[in-house]
């Protein structure tokens, strides 16, 4: 590694390559792993020879984060989102291609998140991809919540959680066991069950709210119960989270360490990062704002597009937003299950459900507080009887510690079936749940209610 430090001295800021050592390896997340999959190694041969030191750096960080991936074909999805909505194109185009943006900038904040974490350690980078993990999910929320429509945002986190339970996880492990015909696929349970606990409270303190609604009594003697209850519960559910990061990344770190190998089965000694710490502040900051131009995009015209397409808002928001929006994470965890690494593919399909259900929408009913809008945590019978029976039926499936193609082939026909059932569903937005009535007749009541 000291000759290729002298070969590329330019990879790094300051002049100084850090080698990463074993620890900080190993403090690579599931989540990184699966990304990892997709990304490819860029020739910086013919960017080596030019003379300039600031034009050579650029070049290289070019290089390295928006060809450096699989997915790079997908970024002038990008500018023509950004030109569609300046020009006036169709909202369904600007709609379908910030969808497609979105994808690879999903990946690129993972990259950009494990390349800061080499400098800063395992820990620093756990809380990190924490943050980051989901960040696409969170921001969209965030600008639906701006725009109030309430509806959006529990169904495009339910979607996500659901897509990672049954979608992802299901074809992670049809795929592997397919693969694997002849050999046993096992995995640790410790970190399965730990992710089942946390699903199953999160499940609780979406339940109380929805059964508080349907108690009997008339809604203007329960809309403001259940807002107060939802508050109380995700302050529950973010501290959880927060005894989970200290799990997973102190006391525990070693049930979720992904240890990657190599073709021959002998591990890598050493792993270099390829762009400087503040030229990855840098670039994760400008992703960031991009997620949050398209974020937008898609929440202002995704009325226009289920108009347009003949498609319901809850299908498009529970079914293809997550499907799409975490294509590279999903491609990654299918991509580890055809090589008989099922740890780090539940790692990426769990992990991410978990944190949806217990940072992200806690989160945001958080943040409509503080914005002064009412959201609870009432899904509605359908959407929570579904979120129900897919956490008890991904719980039953992983009980035992080894897989086979029929378990991930039940979960699939599982997404089938809850994606027919909202493909046919026509709700209105306006019947989710009671943040809406609140919003609307019992606004004024409601308000003077909890200021009391």
């Amino acid at each position: 590694m000291a000759s290729n430090s002298h070969q590329e001295p330019w990879l790094l800021e300051n002049g100084n390559v850090k080698t990463l050592s074993k620890e900080i390896r190993h403090g690579r997340t599931h989540h990184n792993m699966s990304s990892s999959s997709l990304r490819k190694k860029s020739d910086l041969k013919l960017v080596s020879k030019v003379p300039i030191t600031c034009l050579r750096q650029l070049l290289a960080n070019l290089q390295e984060v928006i060809l450096g991936t699989k997915l790079s074909v997908l970024f002038p999805a990008i500018p023509l989102a950004i030109a569609a909505e300046i020009y006036g194109f169709g909202r369904p185009w600007v709609f379908a291609l910030s969808l497609l943006g979105l994808t690879p900038l999903a990946e690129r904040v993972s990259f950009l998140t494990e390349q800061i974490a080499y400098y800063t350690g395992p820990t620093v980078g756990g809380l990190l991809n924490a943050t980051c993990g989901n960040a696409t999910e969170l921001i969209i929320a965030i600008f639906a919540l701006s725009e109030h429509k309430i509806a959006i945002v529990k169904y495009s986190l339910l979607g996500s959680i659901l897509s990672n339970l049954l979608l992802v996880l299901g074809t992670s492990l049809f795929c592997g066991g397919i693969a694997n015909l002849r050999r046993e696929q096992k995995y640790d349970r410790r970190q399965a069950d730990v992710n089942s606990l946390l699903l199953l409270l999160a499940l609780l303190c979406y339940l109380l709210p929805t059964l508080f609604r349907h108690s009997g009594a008339l809604p203007e003697f329960t809309v403001v119960p259940t807002i107060q209850l939802s508050r109380a519960s995700s302050i529950v559910m973010l501290l959880a989270y927060t005894a989970y990061l200290v799990f997973q990344l102190w006391t525990h770190r070693q049930l979720f360490e992904a240890q990657e190998e190599s073709e021959d089965g002998v591990e890598d000694q050493e792993e270099v990062p390829v762009i400087g710490f503040w030229s990855g502040f840098v670039w994760l900051f400008g992703m960031t704002i991009v997620i949050a131009v398209l974020s937008e995009y898609v929440v202002v015209t995704i009325e226009d597009a289920s108009d347009s397409w003949g498609l319901s808002v809850s299908f498009l928001s529970i079914i293809l937003l997550p499907i799409v929006g975490n294509a590279a994470e999903h491609a990654g965890a299918v991509i580890f299950a055809f090589k008989n690494k099922l740890d780090i593919s539940l790692g990426v399909a769990l992990g991410s459900a978990t944190q949806i259900a217990m940072f992200v929408v806690p989160l945001c009913v958080v943040v409509a507080w503080i914005m002064g809008i009412h959201m609870d945590l009432d899904f509605n019978t359908l959407e929570t009887t579904s979120l129900a029976l897919s956490i008890i039926v991904t719980t039953f499936t992983l009980q035992d510690g080894t897989s086979h193609y029929m378990k991930g082939l039940v979960l699939l026909l599982c997404y089938i079936v809850i994606a027919a059932c909202f493909f046919v569903s026509k709700t209105p937005l306006q019947t989710l749940g009671q943040a809406n009535i609140v919003n609307s007749g019992l606004q004024m009541t409601t308000e003077g209610v909890l200021s009391a």
